[in-house]
């Protein structure tokens, strides 16, 4: 008995996926990325409104002991690095010059009137308004 076998009649299996199929799972990983992404991203925006924060707070105790030493305010925050020619009693240096920079890299607006003084970061978006991260952060 000699038998032999033919496909000719019969369908074989396809194997591998559908293009449909590729494409559905490339779509979901791209979902996922961009979720992870958000959360990762989103996270470092408040930890660098955070940090303002507290950088914020920090300075203004630093101003409060220029100010019990010289019995004023600093006109300017280069003050707390080196002394001016007209700052009696200055101890400093009260702080570093990296300090007087917000996270992200601009300069802390400072005023005063007075005795009282406002040490302003303008957000994310370095402009004066805003809301969210792009908000400003004051000590007041």
């Amino acid at each position: 008995m000699n038998r032999t076998f033919s496909n000719r009649g019969t369908r074989t299996a396809q194997a591998g996926f559908s293009l449909i199929e590729i494409l559905i799972v490339v779509a979901l990983i791209a979902l996922i990325a961009g979720m992870v992404a958000n959360q990762v991203f989103g996270g470092q925006d408040r930890a660098k409104v955070k940090m303002a924060q507290s950088q914020i707070a920090a300075l203004s105790g630093k101003i409060s002991s220029f100010e019990n030493d010289t019995g004023s305010l600093p006109q300017q925050l280069d003050e707390l690095v080196a002394a001016s020619s007209n700052a009696k009693g200055w101890l400093g240096p009260y702080s570093k010059e990296a300090e007087l920079k917000d996270p992200w890299n601009s300069p802390f607006e400072y005023s005063q009137s007075g005795r009282a003084f406002t040490i302003t970061s303008y957000g994310a978006d370095k402009k004066p308004g805003g809301t969210g991260v792009d908000a400003d952060i004051t000590n007041e």
